[in-house]
């Protein structure tokens, strides 16, 4: 007996709703002309019948570009400032080669904000978003609504795996604390390391404190972990969070910055006396790291290449989007690890 599941169509959901093939159409391409209550059946006989729309038979019936919106957050975090540089440059290499890209961003650690964003995407104008994602259950609905509507979501640093989301592109972030507390766990004796997050809402932030948490407490039972106060990626709140770790808990060997924030860092080490004193790991390579590399406040940064990771994202959303190797897993990025001497 032939176990195939028929893929459900527009046909299976114009039927399921109780309307015409036309008024699936509008509903899909978010086009005017359907009353509330009457798009809301549609939806609902989307979700019911699990019904996810041919992307690339869309694009090839409509005979139009690529269409890629990247959601990334605002604010003043270096690293999220070099992907969208990252994203510029890229654009400008694609040239010609019939991909439209967009960037859009996103009041940062602003779910509700951030599901709005996700939920303005029409697939008449969006085939793929690129998400960093928070965990938030809202987020999560928006992006399964986004899948549902035909539109391919691609997380991006920071996933969020219980979604419908297509693909997921960045580094295995647990390695990246287990890398993290390896380090430190030899560059510290013993002694309190204090733990600096951007947000736990953060999956990336979430996980990297879990694999270094989990590597110190089972090969290095010596240092007690201190934290982790949040920062969110804002440096004057980083500087605060840092301020307190070095003031207020007795002294402390070392310092992990999960997110951003760094030049907050770099100044809380500054004004306590303590730069050079307390061994240090950071994330991603940007000014302010750079600067902390060369003075000898930071120890080492964890790096992913923006601009390889922005490559990577832009060829799962061709792939996830055009239906081409749809169900493969993305390499993680590879994590680079800097320290002064080896800095270019």
């Amino acid at each position: 007996m032939d176990d195939f599941k028929r893929r459900t169509t527009v046909h299976d959901v114009a039927r399921e709703a109780g309307v015409s093939l036309a008024t699936v159409d509008r509903v899909l391409n978010g086009r005017p002309g359907v009353r509330a209550e009457t798009a809301e059946k549609v939806a609902e006989a989307i979700r019911v019948l699990d019904f996810q729309r041919d992307i690339s038979a869309s694009l090839l019936a409509r005979a139009r570009d690529l269409s890629v919106t990247f959601l990334l957050p605002d604010g003043r975090n270096e690293f999220m400032q070099s992907l969208a540089e990252a994203i510029e440059r890229r654009t400008r290499a694609l040239k010609g080669e019939r991909v439209s890209i967009t960037t859009r961003l996103v009041h940062a650690f602003d779910p509700a904000a951030l599901s709005a964003a996700i939920n303005a995407l029409q697939p008449k104008a969006c085939d793929c978003a690129i998400v960093v994602a928070s965990e938030d259950p809202e987020v999560r609905h928006a992006i399964d609504q986004a899948t549902r509507r035909g539109i391919a979501v691609v997380t991006l640093v920071s996933d969020l795996p219980n979604s419908l989301r297509r693909a997921f592109v960045g580094i295995d972030n647990v390695a990246a604390g287990r890398t993290a507390a390896s380090l430190m766990g030899r560059f510290c004796a013993s002694g309190r390391i204090g733990l600096i997050a951007g947000s736990l809402s953060l999956a990336d932030h979430h996980e990297r404190r879990e694999g270094f948490e989990a590597v110190i407490r089972a090969e290095f039972p010596n240092h007690e972990l201190i934290g982790p106060l949040e920062g969110l990626d804002d440096d004057k709140r980083t500087e605060a969070a840092a301020t307190e770790l070095l003031t207020r808990h007795g002294p402390i060997a070392g310092i992990y910055n999960l997110g951003a924030g760094n030049a907050g860092l770099l100044a809380a080490l500054a004004t306590t006396g303590k730069a050079g004193a307390v061994r240090v790991i950071a994330h991603e390579l940007t000014e302010p790291t750079r600067e902390g590399l060369r003075s000898g406040a930071i120890d080492v940064v964890l790096d992913q290449n923006p601009d390889g990771e922005i490559a990577a994202a832009l060829a799962m959303a061709r792939a996830v989007a055009l239906g081409q190797d749809a169900d493969r897993h993305a390499e993680p990025i590879e994590i680079g690890l800097f320290l002064r001497d080896n800095l270019r």
